[in-house]
C-alpha cells in the first residue's frame, strides 16, 4: 500500500470517509456524527481532541517565534546594511 493511499481500516460507517490515522477518523466521527457514538468512541474522541489541541497550540507558539526571530533578523540585517 503506497503512503498516499487511506487504509480502509479507518473508513467512516457513515459517510464512507477514509483517513490515514484513527486519530483523523475518531475526530471526525465526533465532529460529524457525534450522536452515533458510542461512550468508548466519545471518550477516544476527547482523548483526541486534547491531544490534537497540544499540537496546535505547540505549533503556534513555534510560529510565532520564528516569525519573531525572522522579523528582528531582517531588521538587524537592514540596520547593518542600509547604514
Amino acid at each position: 500500500m503506497s503512503p498516499e493511499t487511506p487504509n480502509s481500516e479507518y473508513r467512516c460507517g457513515i459517510c464512507g470517509r477514509r483517513f490515514y490515522t484513527p486519530d483523523h477518523h475518531i475526530l471526525h466521527c465526533g465532529v460529524r456524527h457525534p450522536e452515533a457514538m458510542t461512550k468508548d468512541e466519545r471518550d477516544a474522541y476527547r482523548e483526541a481532541y486534547v491531544a490534537e489541541s497540544a499540537a496546535i497550540r505547540s505549533f503556534r507558539i513555534r510560529a510565532l517565534g520564528m516569525l519573531v526571530v525572522l522579523y528582528f533578523g531582517f531588521l538587524f540585517l537592514y540596520v547593518i546594511y542600509a547604514s
